[in-house]
Order: C-alpha cells, then structure tokens, then sequence
C-alpha cells in the first residue's frame, strides 16, 4: 500500500516545512524551499517489522578486522591506518583540485593488492575514465568501471561482482527510484547514502563517496550526510599550484588530525613523504620578513615558512591580510608588538603567508609570526639557521606549547642549529643536536632571533606616551 506526501525542503540547510516558504525559516536563505514528493509503502495490516535483537555488550563479538592498505602512505595515514572494512568514507573538495584522480589511484591500488574493485562514475563516461587511466596508468586487472546513476542497477553489479571496495563518483549524481525527486536533492542525497551505508555495513564492503563541494567550501547536501559516514576528508589546495593536501575532520576510527600531502604531475598525485623540505625548497635565506615555525600536524611535525611584509599605508584604514594563518591572532600579535615591543603598526599595511598554501590554526606559531613581522618592521633578516616556536600571550611573555622536543628534533633533523623557544622546567636531552635559546618575553625574543642589528635600530616613539602622561 502505498501513499504520497508532498513537503518543502530547504536545499541550504535540509529544514522540512509543510508548505511553499520565500524565505528559509531556520537558516534565512531566499527561494532555497524545493518541492518534493515522496512514496512511503505500507505493509499490509501493519504488521510489525521484525529486525534485529538486542544483546548484551559483554556478548558482542571483539573481533578486529584488518584494514586494506590503500597501496597509498599519505592516504593510509589520514585514514587511521588504511580502510576499514564496512566502513563510509566522504571525500570533498573544489571542482577540478584531483578527488577523481585521487580515487581512480587508489581504487587501482587497492584492486592490485585485494581484488575486485567497482569504481561507479554518474559524471564521465567509460571512455573518459579510461583516457584518465591511460595518463596514470592505472590499468589495473581487477579494477572494473560502471558508468550509471541508478543505484538499483548498481547494487545488482554490486551483487554480480561481489568486489572488495566500492567508489561512487559522486553521491549527488546517483538516484533512488523509489524517490521521485530529482537526483541532487536532499532527499535523494540521503537516501542513496542511506543504501551505501547499510550495504557496507550488512556486506562489510568499505565503501567510498565523492561529495560536490558549495561555493563557500563545505560539502553540499544536507548535514546529516557528514553524520552518516565513517569518514570526512577533504581534498584542499589551489588549483593553480602543484600541492594538494588531504585532511581529515571527521574519522571514527583514527584520528582527525593527520594530513597527507601530495604533489600533482602529468602522472597524476604524487606523494610527498617530506613535506618540510617541500615548503622550506625556495626559503629566501637572507630575506627580512621570513621566518621558520615548527607545526604538529597528528603525529607529524613539519616545519613551514612564515612570510610578512610591513608597509607604510596610505589608507585611512591600513590593510591587514593573512593567507593561511588565522586572522583574530594576527591582531593580537599586532597590538602586542605595537604595546609592548614600540613597533608601530597601526599606520602599517601589514600582510602574512604561510608558504606553500598550508593553513595553520595552533598557537605554536605566534612567535614566527611576530619575529617575521619584527623582521620586516626593521628591515633585518632572521638568522637562517634559527627556528621559533611559542606563544605569544597579551602581557608580551612568551609560553611553551605541546611536544616542543618532537619539533626541535625535526628542525635539527634538516639541518637548523638554533631555536628560540621559551623557558621551560625541562630540559630534553633527545634534542641536545640543537642549541636552544630560553626567553620570557616577546622582546627578549626578538633581540635572540634578530641581532644586535635589531637592537640598534631606532626605536619608534610610544604612540600611548601622551595618554599615559
């Protein structure tokens, strides 16, 4: 027995409301209400559907399974491991930054090492998924292709095949025929994910989902859908430069903070098993406003470069950017610079990368930063030899961050002979490779890392001598 309902579902947010809205009730957006009708089948005198039976914990099966190993290290690493079986794993990214390649590599990897492979396309046809191939050579045996969007024909291949890992590219291009709405929408979205996620579940068939990304870079689609998978990762880079990184935000059996790095050529995404040598290759070594900051990245360290530039500004109100660094930190590094170090900033045009396109949220960086902007203040180049590393706190101290050995170990690894950290109560003995230089404040900081050459540089006139007088 079957019955229709029509509702009104806002594409922006996945809000239901009983009738036609201009207007999002709940996130605001204009005309995002989208009619659709659904098909609910009822069985015949309501019998009860009879699943499955509860059971005590102590009684469920503790049996691991082992992981499929992608034939990839950088991907293995994001994912905890390598892939679980039965498990859901969302890959998103920006139109054109690789996520195809990315799985096409992958899925051909994994064919090689486990078997069967599916890797469904609703957006190329065979003939472009193969030219693809060809240029990556990934011609693997048992890797096979399914160009269809009607995922009950693809189950069918799915029971026909019986493969060891499934690839849908991309879940909003697939549809539910029991679903009238047109493939794309929220409902259909959920409830193709729906049927992967139960079919990897029943099967133990891990499966991977490529998701459209929206113009302000989250994944598109209703939020429960990062909800119902195992695994988040996405893809990030831009797409003019050759480096791509793969992060993970969500992962129920590793942890989020690991990332893999990658290069893309002609052959495809390359990995990159040393990404400091990568972002430190064309450090300028005796160029003011450059400094080099150690950042954790899981159980990584990695050791970027942190550019500043500092110019007078003919604006009313003087620029301040940051690309890869977080904007709230930089003003506050830029009030304390000004309050406790004299340096004037506020009628400066102030700009800060992180070089090579990698974004940088922890406070281990603050100390670069600031030592980079000194840098260019006064026109005095870091000593290239010398790391920084600590936070910078409001009152001008300088304070110590997390596994500080770990990242002096990786500096004196690539060859750094100095670090300017803060004082600590411990002293590591598995970082004795390189000298470590103890300050308290952020001006004895400066003086460490800068020279007598900052030293003996005018100072600039306190800009609160007259409030304070």
């Amino acid at each position: 027995m079957a019955r229709q309902r029509t509702r009104f579902v806002c594409q922006a947010c996945g809000s239901v409301a009983s009738r036609w809205l201009g207007r999002c009730p709940d996130c605001h957006e204009w005309n995002s209400l989208v009619e659709e009708v659904e098909v609910a089948v009822r069985s015949a005198g309501g019998a009860a559907r009879i699943g499955a039976t509860a059971l005590p914990l102590r009684e469920v099966s503790a049996q691991r399974h082992p992981r499929l190993a992608c034939g990839m290290d950088e991907l293995d690493r994001v994912l905890g491991g390598g892939l679980v079986p039965g498990s859901l794993v969302l890959i998103g990214g920006d139109p054109g930054i690789g996520k195809s390649t990315l799985l096409l590599q992958a899925m051909a990897q994994l064919a090689a090492g486990h078997g069967t492979a599916l890797y469904v396309s609703g957006e190329e046809s065979p003939e472009q998924v193969r030219l693809r191939a060809d240029r990556l050579g990934t011609l693997a045996r048992e890797l096979y292709l399914l160009a269809e969007t009607d995922f009950d024909a693809i189950e069918a291949q799915i029971a026909r095949l019986e493969p060891k890992v499934l690839a849908l590219d991309s879940v909003q291009t697939v549809y539910d025929p029991a679903l009238t709405s047109p493939p794309g929408t929220v409902s259909q979205v959920r409830g193709v994910a729906s049927r992967v996620m139960r079919l990897a579940k029943s099967s133990g068939l891990p499966a991977f989902l490529v998701g459209h990304v929206t113009k302000e870079g989250t994944l598109a689609g209703p939020r429960v859908l990062e909800h119902m998978v195992d695994a988040v990762l996405y893809f990030e880079g831009d797409r003019f430069q050759s480096h791509r990184v793969l992060r993970g935000v969500k992962n129920r059996f590793g942890s989020t903070d690991e990332i893999g790095l990658f290069e893309m050529t002609e052959r495809g995404l390359v990995e990159v098993p040393n990404p400091s040598e990568v972002f430190l290759s064309q450090r300028p070594l005796h160029g003011p406003g450059s400094a080099v900051a150690t950042v954790l990245e899981g159980t990584r360290a990695l050791l970027v470069e942190i550019q500043a530039l500092v110019a007078r500004s003919y604006l009313a109100a003087p620029r301040r950017m940051g690309t890869g660094v977080d904007f709230n930190r930089l003003a506050m590094i830029l009030a304390v610079l000004e309050r406790r170090c004299g340096l004037r900033m506020s009628d400066k045009d102030v700009y800060v990368n992180v070089a090579g396109g990698l974004k940088v949220v922890e406070p281990a960086v603050d100390l670069a930063i600031a030592v980079a902007l000194a840098s260019s203040y006064r026109d005095v180049p870091v000593d290239p030899e010398t790391v920084l590393l600590g936070e910078v706190g409001l009152a001008g101290e300088v304070r110590s961050v997390q596994q500080t050995e770990k990242r002096l170990r990786e500096a004196a690894r690539l060859g750094f002979v100095r670090a300017v950290t803060a004082r600590s109560l411990r002293n590591g003995g598995a970082a004795a490779a390189i000298e470590r230089i103890e300050v308290a404040t952020l001006a004895e900081a400066l003086v460490a890392a800068l020279g007598d050459r900052y030293r003996r540089a005018p100072a600039e006139p306190d800009p609160f001598a007259d409030d304070e007088a």
